[in-house]
């Protein structure tokens, strides 16, 4: 086979040294030749030969053997390979993203927590008013000439970061952990039950089965309920990291990246405890969401860092924290259900009206 191969190409290239209707040229090597029409059968017969597509230049996947489909999808899964892993870290990323920004049109489309909301807004609001309204008067100018030296005019970027996140750190130690927890335990409460997650509420508060809506058939918790523990370590941490603004370009993403990350850590302290986790079942769930937790901590700090609308993203968060336990636990109910069920039957037989 390979014999006749390599005479095909030796007579096309004595026909090539003659003189060709294609070409007006005599005795040109073949780079300097016009393809003819033997040349290109010789490439297309090399070219199949190798590939071992049987002349097709094309594999028609439905024309093909089982093992021509195994060895085709090999070569894909080797091609695609390289960027398989990447893409999954930007898909899981994504969808962690996205989830504080759903919990933002999960509350809004939902009235029944607007009561949650609106109790707590007014003196929330002019705390967080407050607080903004000193830190900027006060600390925004001094802070902004400090940056210049280093960042230019592009400092004014990370002042406004350093000066927001002095304010959140204020607002955390004054009302987060004793005015807004309790709220943002009913929001994600609320939004289990409304996901079809009820028995995962019921053993922990008492509930109004004939209540019409979720937030209303919220009792009074009977464990303790937080949904993210008061810790000075956070607060520690927040004042810690606030220098990294002074560091040009990458200071106020890892400074956001960095506090984001604990915050995404603790979005589902409340969904621990409903499970009944010890601390240790708790870090491995964790340390299994790290690459997720990371994200969604990340955009939750973004949002918490816009000024007296701090305490509603809070809110929202929440929602969105409790869509993606929802989420989570009907993953794990769909997969339980498929071991049950395991491989499916075969078809039956096909009906025969024979009285034989």
């Amino acid at each position: 086979r390979g014999t006749r191969f390599y005479r095909k190409e030796a007579t096309t290239n004595a026909i090539l040294r003659q003189k060709s209707p294609l070409s007006s040229h005599r005795g040109h090597t073949i780079l300097n030749s016009k393809p003819t029409t033997v040349t290109t059968y010789t490439l297309t017969a090399g070219i199949s030969h190798l590939l071992k597509y049987d002349g097709q230049r094309r594999p028609n996947i439905a024309q093909m053997s089982e093992s021509q489909r195994s060895a085709w999808s090999s070569r894909a899964d080797l091609l695609l390979r390289p960027v398989e892993r990447p893409v999954g870290y930007l898909k899981r990323a994504s969808i962690a993203a996205w989830f504080p920004i759903r919990g933002i049109w999960y509350f809004l489309r939902n009235k029944e927590f607007y009561p949650l909301f609106l109790s707590r807004l007014l003196p929330l609001s002019i705390i967080s008013f407050l607080v903004y309204f000193i830190l900027f008067t006060f600390a925004f100018l001094p802070q902004f000439a400090l940056l210049a030296i280093f960042h230019g005019w592009g400092a004014w970027v990370n002042a406004v970061v350093l000066v927001l996140g002095e304010g959140l750190v204020v607002i955390q130690g004054l009302f987060e952990g004793f005015f807004v927890d309790e709220c943002r335990v009913d929001v994600f409460d609320a939004t289990l039950i409304k996901e079809s997650q009820t028995e995962l509420v019921a053993p922990h508060r008492i509930l109004f089965p004939d209540a019409p809506t979720a937030v209303k058939m919220l009792g009074k918790p009977t464990t303790p309920a937080a949904f993210t523990p008061w810790s000075m370590i956070q607060i520690i941490e927040l004042i810690v990291f606030l220098p990294l603004n002074f560091v040009p370009v990458v200071g106020t993403p890892a400074f956001i990246i960095i506090t984001g990350t604990r915050l995404g850590k603790l979005a589902h302290y409340r969904w621990f405890h409903l499970r009944g986790l010890s601390k240790k079942e708790a870090k491995n769930e964790i340390r299994a969401r790290t690459w997720e937790y990371v994200w969604f901590g990340t955009v939750a700090m973004i949002l918490e860092l816009i000024p007296v609308l701090s305490f509603f993203f809070l809110l929202t968060t929440s929602a969105g924290a409790g869509l993606w336990a929802a989420r989570i636990e009907d993953e794990k109910k769909k997969r339980a259900v498929d071991a049950l069920i395991g491989e499916p039957l075969p078809p039956p037989p096909p009906y025969e009206d024979d009285p034989v």
